[in-house]
């Protein structure tokens, strides 16, 4: 087995970045989803769930920790990494609540001109992430901006196994995950509990639910108007707590992640 698929996403909810290789840190991915996008009033967090349209916004990640938002018909911006003294801003991502840099009222007016409502960009640095979801993992285990885990991976054969039940060619990209093993037998990751990425050790602590998200297409920002995977999802991958695909991961270790390493199963 090995990683066919290395992806990154700077700003939660917008375009992924496709790489070849990356460093890890103690979030995952460096630079994955440590920007997020809240509404200026509540401070809750948006989504392509509530704003399909966010599938159409670029953010790429330099090499300081900023951003570079990029949307047609807006001119691109470069949104530094906050000061360590920036305002901070109370925000709410699903039940967790907590206080982080902002990015500024230059980023604000260009993120409220995309999403046609008030909106703030947001970062979050090491010191002020989420812990990762009670009953999951290890105390200490921790997460940016991503739901709810550092790490989504996916095996290729898993996406072809649906997609030949859905009747079409599906993007991986649809689902959003970090890491793409090929390989290995359909779903053979729900077995897995430790694996090695080159130097790099792995937990796997929970499956990943997928929602309505996964029925907008990547490329156009449109929703399927036959729910399509997650109508199929719901019919083969159901589980007690939603339908099943990709699992949610954390690193043990820090290191460096290539396209083309092996993948060895640990447990």
């Amino acid at each position: 087995m090995r990683l066919s698929a290395l992806y990154r996403y700077p700003l939660k909810s917008a375009r992924g970045e496709t790489l070849q290789q990356i460093s890890l840190d103690k979030l995952g991915l460096e630079g994955d989803r440590r920007w997020m996008l809240v509404d200026e009033a509540s401070g809750r967090f948006l989504t392509q769930r509530a704003v399909a349209r966010m599938s159409q916004l670029s953010a790429l990640w330099n090499d300081q920790g900023g951003l570079t938002l990029e949307a047609s018909g807006f001119n691109a911006l470069d949104v530094p990494l906050p000061a360590s003294d920036a305002p901070l801003r109370g925000v709410t991502i699903w039940q967790d609540t907590l206080r982080v840099p902002d990015a500024g009222d230059e980023a604000g007016e260009w993120v409220s001109r995309f999403i046609g409502k008030p909106t703030r960009l947001v970062h979050v640095p090491l010191e002020r992430a989420r812990t990762t979801a009670a009953g999951y993992g290890k105390d200490d285990d921790q997460v940016a901006f991503a739901d709810g885990f550092p790490l989504l991976l996916i095996g290729q054969a898993s996406l072809e196994d649906l997609s030949s039940r859905v009747g079409r060619p599906l993007e991986m990209l649809r689902f959003r995950p970090n890491l793409v093993i090929e390989g290995s037998a359909a779903f053979a990751e729900d077995g897995w509990k430790r694996i090695r990425i080159g130097e790099v050790e792995f937990r796997l602590v929970k499956s990943c639910s997928r929602c309505i998200l996964t029925t907008i297409d990547p490329q156009t920002g449109e929703r399927s108007a036959d729910r399509e995977p997650l109508a199929t999802l719901q019919k083969y991958r159901a589980r007690e707590d939603g339908a099943m695909f990709g699992q949610n991961l954390v690193n043990d270790t820090a290191g460096r992640l290539q396209v083309g390493m092996a993948v060895t199963v640990l447990e």
